[in-house]
């Protein structure tokens, strides 16, 4: 690894894209349509993001099967090639419907996170991302959760090839990470924290706190449907930024799936743009303080399609290439007529959803009648002492 100064590297930012990552495609009836990540682009683009000082966009080669066996059987990526079902390896399924160029598709998606790794790896880039990458659910020997290859572990699983000897995963998708932590459950090298929806009340039904893997590093914490933005970044605050710190990761891998939002089809907690906005924040200011500014960016879930995905990610982007956008900015007219043609629905006119974020730290004090601060210290109980910290400071 590259160890010039943050001020040196060449790049703010490099954002992995290519047009064929559309091809990721499960069918129009799924709810993991890729028009999410075609508008997510074209908004980027339009509010200037993408030609901000410091930003490259750049192609990249798809993932060979030495990059995809680092975490995949080597049997389950021969049944990927062959796009036939196979229930027992989760293809063929409701979730996970065989389409025609599915390994294709798949290895390019882990083919632009890898590149994405490699990039902050060896110092090019301060931070790099591929908005199209997430797949969190994929398994050793099977997909799930319309996830097929998962390229946050094939990225990570490539860095320790590499000589990494920390990384840190955060993940903030709705659902549990459990393929990414399934990955690394019983590697110290490799510290996982997921914020999800419960166990109880959301697939894939994983990630209670005494879930904890090798030494405390498989961080859950499971927060009760109906969370709201104020209590979701007091558990950020409470578990995140302390175990980061202690951690002290080389590099920073960070998957962003945007399902957390009210008005997801999927899950049911009640974050907005905003509070998302404010979670990436927060991640961007982390990777400098613990990781020395290598952050790795992928999307994830998010399945409200028009409304949240594109703002939510267009955020993401212009906060990782230090160019925020004022949550207070109207929509380019240009994307919005985009939209309409490209759907048929009306485009959200602003960048925001009007809330006003107020982070209430963890510092202000245990409340145990309130079901997410419970939550919370279940996790810090589990973990906080196999890291030497205090779960009740």
């Amino acid at each position: 690894m590259d160890e010039r100064s943050r001020d040196s590297y060449d790049t703010s930012l490099r954002v992995f894209w290519d047009e064929r990552l559309t091809s990721y495609d499960f069918g129009p009836e799924h709810p993991m349509n890729p028009v999410r990540v075609e508008l997510t682009m074209a908004l980027a683009r339009d509010l200037g993001v993408l030609d901000a000082p410091g930003v490259t966009v750049e192609g990249f080669e798809p993932a060979g099967d030495d990059l995809l066996r680092l975490v995949h059987d080597p049997a389950y990526i021969d049944a990927v090639r062959a796009e036939r079902a196979d229930p027992a390896r989760g293809l063929g399924l409701a979730d996970n419907p065989v389409f025609s160029g599915m390994h294709d598709a798949s290895a390019l998606v882990a083919g632009a996170t890898v590149a994405a790794a490699r990039a902050v790896w060896e110092g090019t880039a301060a931070h790099a991302a591929n908005i199209a990458g997430g797949l969190h659910h994929a398994m050793r020997g099977a997909a799930s959760g319309f996830c097929v290859y998962n390229d946050p572990a094939i990225a990570i699983a490539w860095l320790l090839e590499q000589g990494a000897t920390k990384v840190a995963y955060v993940d903030v998708d709705v659902h549990h990470g459990d393929g990414v932590q399934a990955a690394f459950y019983d590697d110290p090298r490799v510290l996982t924290i997921s914020l999800h929806e419960s166990p109880l009340t959301l697939f894939p039904g994983t990630g209670l706190p005494q879930d904890t893997g090798a030494e405390g590093t498989a961080v859950n914490v499971a927060l009760p449907a109906g969370t709201d933005d104020r209590l979701w970044l007091r558990a950020f605050d409470a578990i995140v930024p302390p175990l980061l710190r202690e951690f002290a990761p080389q590099i920073l891998v960070t998957q962003q799936g945007c399902d957390s939002h009210d008005l997801d089809p999927l899950a049911h907690l009640r974050l907005s743009v905003d509070g998302q906005r404010a979670a990436y924040r927060a991640l961007h200011r982390l990777a400098h303080e613990t990781a020395g500014g290598r952050w790795v960016l992928v999307g994830g879930g998010g399945y409200a399609l028009v409304q949240v995905v594109p703002r939510a990610w267009a955020h993401l982007l212009a906060e990782a290439a230090e160019r925020p956008i004022d949550p207070e900015s109207i929509t380019p007219p240009t994307w919005q007529n985009y939209v309409r043609d490209r759907t048929g629905a009306r485009a959200p006119e602003r960048m925001t959803d009007g809330e006003d974020v107020e982070v209430q730290t963890w510092a202000g004090g245990y409340d145990p009648a309130h079901p997410v601060d419970r939550a919370v210290m279940a996790t810090r109980r589990a973990v906080f002492p196999e890291h030497g910290l205090d779960p009740m400071q």
